[in-house]
């Protein structure tokens, strides 16, 4: 009952003119941005965060938030009328999206898969509002111990449940711990890592690695490729969307279990892209119109979607109650709340409720006033991909040199952009994950604090992390989810030996 009423609280104060506004201006950034290949929710809400610098935190995480919503929603736009995807999570939806805009249902298309959105989101958000809360509650308990079991525990599921080659996610991890600990030691107050560079005494700030790694990173990658787009036009009227709506009751179970999948990856770190590609796989596999998978079937644009917006906006419930981000652009979010002091994890729900509950409640409205947006404006964020890309591209490096200039007025911090902006590049060409070396500059100095702290108390002794029943948990779950694969695998070899067939293969399975 006092989160339903902490809820209306909420409601009050998303309500207000201002983050009405500023919700609206965030969904529409958040679309052009999703509409753009090269950009993403990350990319966008890093890109954009020094915009909100002057705003109050409430309405600028709203706003920062809404730029994702509407990433989410913009990625099925060039997915489905360019076969481009806007976002790595939209390549499942162009498998059946881009074909039914072939057949001239571009409008029934795009409307089934913001619809979808619609509902995963609204899905997973229920799931915030009832869970985070109690998660919140029951973290209060923890100790550094048990903060270091949960980041511990964070860190594995990136390395063992990513589809990504373990040695490469550890590395780009090291990287992340190596730029976290630059500049004084909280403990002991010494510096490291600043190689005389005064302007590094306090080490990297966050915004600076994150606009240089994803929007810089990501731009060169795209001038290298010299995108071009070719594509069919859509409109979207009040006839087509009553006949579509009509018909996706019919899939109310792909929507349900599309839902469940991209919660449940979403809270892991598994993000959005394996929630839709698993969506649209079980999906063929379970649905009776299976066969017509591929050539232009709707069942096929509502499973990727479902999932990925559920997957996107689960990934906030560990970042809000527990502040370990389930995804890239939960990390980046999780850096603005920092820079505006507020520490997200469980006394986050206790000493800033209106704050809580405010994004909350946003994240509601935004998602509704998402889809209104991206159905009525569809031609116009198609219309974008018509500007040559030689315009585009130098407004967005001015955009990112802007918003790194402003976070210290220096210019410094603009060179230091452009050198993470080769970091990124290079990282992107040799195939190596940027979300798990975010991940480790977000939560590296964190991390190291708790293990600190908590071999302090225990005078060095390592079975610290597994003296009580908590913390050992959280640790045994963190071995488990580090060694999945091998693990995997050796469940699948004893069952086949049990039963005399022979092993699947695939991943997991070598």
């Amino acid at each position: 009952m006092e989160e339903l009423t902490n809820l209306f609280h909420g409601f009050a104060v998303a309500l207000m003119p201002f983050n009405i506004l500023v919700m609206v201006i965030g969904i529409v950034l958040g679309v052009i941005i999703g509409v753009l290949p090269g950009l993403g929710g990350a990319n966008g809400v890093a890109i954009l965060l020094p915009l909100t610098f002057s705003m109050p935190p409430t309405s600028a995480i709203i706003m920062l938030s809404c730029i994702y919503w509407g990433a989410l929603f913009g990625g099925a736009i060039t997915s489905i009328l360019f076969n481009i995807p806007g976002e790595p999570w939209s390549v499942a939806t162009t498998f059946d999206g881009y074909p039914m805009a072939q057949q001239g249902k571009a409008g029934e298309a795009l409307t089934a898969a913001f619809t979808s959105s619609f509902v995963g989101a609204l899905f997973a958000i229920i799931m915030i509002t009832l869970v985070a809360p109690l998660v919140a509650r029951f973290a209060l308990e923890f100790g550094p111990a048990e903060k270091f079991a949960v980041y511990f525990l964070a860190f594995c599921s990136f390395i063992g449940l990513s589809k990504e080659p373990a040695f490469k996610t550890v590395a780009a991890m090291m990287l992340g711990f190596a730029l976290a600990a630059v500049g004084l030691d909280s403990m002991t107050g010494q510096l490291r890592l600043t190689f005389g560079f005064t302007e590094m005494l306090n080490g990297f700030d966050f915004l600076i690695a994150v606009i240089g790694l994803f929007g810089i990173g990501e731009i060169l990658l795209t001038m290298e490729d010299g995108l071009s787009f070719r594509g069919s036009k859509a409109k979207i009227n009040l006839r087509v969307v009553l006949q579509t709506w009509k018909e996706l009751p019919r899939y109310w179970m792909t929507s349900l279990r599309s839902s469940v999948i991209g919660c449940w990856m979403g809270i892991t770190p598994a993000g959005a892209t394996p929630a839709s590609f698993m969506s649209y796989g079980i999906a063929k596999r379970v649905s009776k119109n299976g066969k017509n998978f591929g050539h232009g079937e709707i069942e096929g644009v509502i499973a990727p979607e479902t999932a990925a917006h559920a997957a996107g906006t689960a990934a906030l419930l560990p970042m809000l109650s527990l502040g370990v981000p389930g995804s890239p652009t939960a990390a980046v979010l999780l850096g603005g709340l920092l820079i505006w002091g507020l520490q997200p994890g469980p006394m986050l729900f206790v000493e800033q409720k209106e704050f809580v509950w405010g994004l909350i409640a946003s994240m509601y409205l935004g998602n509704i006033v998402g889809l209104l947006i991206v159905l009525t404006c569809v031609p116009f964020f198609a219309a974008i991909l018509r500007i040559p890309f030689s315009i585009v591209a130098p407004l967005i490096l001015v955009l990112c040199a802007i918003g790194a200039y402003s976070v210290h007025n220096s210019t410094f911090d603009v060179m230091l952009m452009l050198v993470f902006g080769v970091i990124g590049y290079l990282l992107k060409k040799c195939n190596y994950p940027l979300a798990p070396l975010v991940l480790a500059i977000v939560l590296g100095d964190k991390a190291e604090e708790a293990f600190r702290q908590s071999l302090l108390a225990s005078q060095g002794a390592l079975g610290v992390f597994f003296s009580n029943g908590l913390v050992g948990t959280i640790m045994a779950l963190g071995l488990i989810a580090l060694f999945w694969s091998p693990l995997n695998a050796g469940y699948a070899r004893l069952r086949s030996a049990a039963t005399g067939r022979p092993r699947p293969a695939g991943p997991g399975y070598e």
